[in-house]
């Protein structure tokens, strides 16, 4: 306990603690002058001594004591013990994003540990993390597109929307189209100056009401910039498929479409980017991180609660102490 205390504690004036080096030299000062007043008489015999010692013999040397840990507790307060309790307010500009997800089947596909859709939702988890000043949203698509999550501050709700995210919530395809456009319509509004969209999928367009052309206008109308993320290996990759036996392994073209995904990043001022396994697809993130910086600013705040008064106290109690001892039970009486 008295270690902890100690770990929380900082001195102000730590100078004075070169005082204690009196501590020893009262020592031995005090030993030196005991010496001194010692007297020599010459006795045939000491036997009628033995056991003649009586309780202020032990009692004697306390004042000294007492005087001694009361200069200590002094040179302690001196240096002013000190508790420091540190507060940080961070303000700043933050940037809007949503987080569009495929949740299709064929993200189910293992060329990535353990599968695609896993692999995407912890690596979009990390990215929410790093973003403590930013609103966040999760729209998720497959035939069609859902808002999981609208702009939102609360990491532990995002995240948890994030986690309950799995292949079947919605009807399969890839409305990529669809998925954009959602995620244009939950950043319409707002009244940041950043507003951004991570769009990932592992396919190609082939379903839902809108064109993805149609939702890359609108997204530069509004001013919202896009990356997107293809997401699957070169060749072929195993994807699950449920027959009436059970769930096989089926090898599957990668499809991607390559060259909508890079129109629609670059004409909204964003980047296209390939994941062909879990290291680049955290990569890929972490350089949108660095892109898109928030402004951020942190103030520390330090205030410090002396500590000193249980020293000051006890030195005054020691000294006490030692008056009574001195002036009662080791009175000299001349």
């Amino acid at each position: 306990m008295l270690y902890d205390w100690y770990q929380n504690i900082y001195f102000a004036q730590p100078a004075f603690f070169g005082l204690l080096i009196l501590l020893p030299a009262l020592v031995y000062w005090e030993i030196r002058k005991a010496d001194q007043a010692q007297a020599t008489i010459m006795v045939s015999s000491v036997g009628q001594f033995r056991g003649a010692r009586s309780w202020k013999n032990f009692v004697r040397p306390l004042p000294f004591v007492f005087r001694l840990l009361a200069l200590a507790c002094i040179i302690l307060a001196l240096a002013r013990p000190q508790t420091r309790n540190d507060e940080q307010l961070v303000t700043g500009e933050g940037i809007d994003i949503v987080l569009c997800l495929d949740i299709s089947g064929s993200m189910l596909a293992q060329d990535f540990t353990p599968n695609r859709m896993e692999a995407a939702k912890n690596v979009a988890g990390e990215f929410i993390d790093h973003r403590p000043t930013d609103r966040i949203g999760l729209v998720i698509f497959s035939g069609e597109s859902f808002t999981m999550c609208p702009l939102t501050t609360d990491r532990i709700v995002l995240k948890t929307q994030l986690a309950s995210v799995q292949s079947g919530l919605l009807e399969d395809g890839t409305a990529i189209g669809s998925g954009l456009a959602t995620g244009v319509d939950r950043l319409r509004n707002s009244p940041s100056k950043s507003k951004v969209i991570i769009l990932l999928t592992d396919g190609e367009n082939n379903g839902g009401l809108i064109d993805p052309n149609t939702a890359k206008e609108i997204a530069k109308s509004v001013g919202v910039k896009v990356y997107t993320v293809g997401m699957g290996t070169e060749g072929f990759a195993p994807v699950p498929i449920q027959t009436p036996s059970g769930v096989i392994y089926q090898k599957e073209k990668v499809n991607i479409d390559e060259k909508l995904l890079t129109q629609i990043a670059t004409e909204t001022g964003g980047r296209y980017y390939r994941a062909k396994d879990n290291e680049s697809l955290k990569n890929i993130y972490s350089e949108i991180d660095r892109l898109e910086k928030s402004k951020i600013e942190t103030t520390t705040l330090r205030r410090y609660t002396e500590q000193f008064y249980p020293f000051a106290l006890a030195a005054a109690l020691l000294l006490l102490l030692e008056l009574v001892l001195r002036w009662t039970l080791l009175r000299k009486f001349p």
